[in-house]
């Protein structure tokens, strides 16, 4: 078992629990036309595949729909607004944090979330002045689940790959992970769509909620003690 040294994080879904804050903001642009209310269930699923999804499960469109680029720059312009109503850190994430930073683990945020959201939000979670590197679409050429993001985010923490965890709700989350030579943990606890198998994904490992991913990172850790 390698000796890991650096740890990075997907944003939405495996940190932050942003659903309800995109859920508000879809649903209001929906009564403002009045139009049914969401399924609040079912756009859970779609959170973590991005904006333009959100819109497209929201008003129940194609993802590439002539008539959905007004509506996804109302959704991003009300999102901007309201980004932090609800929007929290997972149960048991605040105390895994505190125990990798006790540890001297260098941390890190690898993201494809737009910058001019993440930073908000991070900033306002207190997270910038902490994680070692916070990695955004906008700082790379190509977005995960190329690896571009997550080696600029190796280097930063000055970790290694091959001693790297990369932890993430989604498929692509995985592949990146994987194409930039690190052990990867997928969280069940995220925006996981129904149809989707995490079983498939080839993570090496696979935790169902915050506290199974701490015992875990806890136990690939223990030899640093």
């Amino acid at each position: 078992m390698p000796s890991y040294s650096g740890v990075l994080f997907d944003l939405d879904g495996t940190l932050l629990d942003t659903a309800l804050d995109f859920y508000w903001v879809a649903d209001r642009m929906k009564s403002t036309r009045g139009l049914a209310p969401i399924d609040r269930t079912r756009f859970r699923q779609h959170v973590s595949e991005g904006a333009r999804a959100m819109v497209a499960s929201a008003f129940d469109i194609p993802i590439d729909a002539p008539d959905i680029t007004p509506l996804l720059e109302e959704f991003l312009e009300l999102y901007a607004q309201h980004s932090m109503i609800e929007s929290r850190l997972f149960d048991g994430i605040p105390e895994l944090l505190d125990w990798l930073e006790e540890m001297q683990v260098k941390w890190g945020i690898v993201t494809n979330k737009p910058e001019r959201f993440t930073r908000t939000i991070v900033d306002k979670l207190g997270l910038s002045t902490r994680c070692s590197s916070l990695i955004c679409p906008e700082q790379v050429t190509n977005r995960k689940p190329d690896p571009e993001s997550l080696l600029l985010a190796s280097h930063e923490i000055g970790r290694p790959p091959h001693k790297t965890l990369y932890i993430g709700d989604h498929r692509r989350d995985i592949e990146a992970g994987r194409r930039a030579g690190m052990t990867t943990i997928g969280c069940l606890y995220g925006y996981i769509h129904n149809d989707d198998n995490p079983n498939l994904w080839n993570s090496d490992h696979l935790v169902s909620n915050t506290r199974e991913l701490s015992t875990l990172l806890k136990c690939l850790y223990s030899d640093r003690r």
